[in-house]
């Protein structure tokens, strides 16, 4: 009877020293990645330069899709993990936001590749839809795109008529709300489908630039940098697809340890949720030549290590 009360006490204190671990794990990356998407977006809406880029601003619409989904993701992970309960109607909102910026970032990625497709193909008859003033239609026609699908998925939800969802408290998750066969089988084919086609669209335009570099004689630099962008495009799209991986890896690590099944989640969540998301958009802007030499001036600034002159002159080059 001793070991018997004395478990829940410990059960209680691990599960509480658990979530202070975890906790201090994820926050202090989330803070980095505010920060410098922060920094990111602030040169983004300082300088004209990257205003009037249909590549620049295509880069900041996936640096807010990806901001805003790390925030409703790590809100829910919280909530879920700290077991809080509310209202099944303020839970719609946060699982319908992640899933549709978690759909429109592959969109994204497919938009950029055929961007600088579209910039090597035909650089003195660019189609006016891919002119700086006009790529907005298209990152709007993204967003709607990625609401369709969430939208749809609630649509053909099997409600439960004794559940009251404005009064009935639940964990938010998707598999509360997802619960019918048909939403999970729909999700699974909307989601292959998106990212088999923007695979075939980055080797699509990564042929197509390899195959103009044996055509053009002059400016093969920038040919290059485009299929090296394509690449990166293409490597973005793989950490994406990881999230696809977490099934396999709980049965796998199931099958060998004994962990717990939040601890399990926590493992999938930080791994292929929470890191991939966080190395994507900061790999892209700090390869980008441009956008790292006014990152090195505002940090090295920051630090006090260069002098006003000194600033002034690298942001001229």
């Amino acid at each position: 009877m001793l070991n018997l009360t004395e478990h829940p006490a410990n059960a209680t204190s691990y599960i509480d020293f658990s979530v202070i671990i975890k906790v201090c794990v994820v926050f202090p990356f989330f803070f980095i990645f505010l920060s410098c998407i922060v920094v990111m977006l602030n040169i983004f809406a300082s300088h004209r330069q990257f205003l009037d880029s249909s590549r620049y601003i295509l880069f900041a619409s996936m640096l807010i899709n990806d901001t805003v989904q790390l925030l409703v993701s790590v809100l829910l992970f919280f909530l879920v993990m700290c077991q809080v309960k509310f209202a099944l109607v303020y839970c719609f909102p946060l699982l319908f936001i992640s899933t549709a910026t978690f759909q429109n970032t592959p969109l994204i990625l497919a938009t950029m590749s055929l961007e600088r497709y579209v910039t090597i193909i035909y650089p003195l008859q660019c189609p006016p839809a891919w002119h700086s003033d006009r790529i907005w239609i298209i990152i709007l026609s993204l967003w709607i795109l990625s609401c369709v699908c969430g939208i749809t998925v609630c649509s053909i939800e099997q409600h439960n008529s004794t559940v009251n969802i404005f009064l009935t408290p639940v964990v938010c998750r998707s598999a509360v709300v997802n619960s019918s066969p048909i939403q999970t089988f729909f999700k699974t084919v909307v989601n292959i489908l998106c990212f088999a086609a923007v695979a075939v669209i980055i080797l699509f335009t990564y042929v197509r630039i390899l195959l103009e570099t044996r055509k053009l004689r002059q400016d093969r630099t920038s040919v290059s940098k485009a299929m090296n962008t394509v690449l990166l495009h293409g490597f973005q799209l793989l950490l994406c697809m990881l999230a696809f991986t977490i099934p396999i890896t709980e049965s796998l690590i199931v099958f060998y340890t004994n962990w717990l099944l939040k601890d399990i989640a926590f493992f999938n969540f930080f791994c292929f949720v929470l890191i991939p998301r966080f190395l994507s958009p900061l790999i892209y802007g700090f390869r980008d030549q441009s956008f790292r030499s006014y990152i090195e001036v505002i940090f090295l600034c920051c630090s006090n290590r260069v002098k006003p002159g000194d600033s002034s002159l690298m942001q001229n080059n």
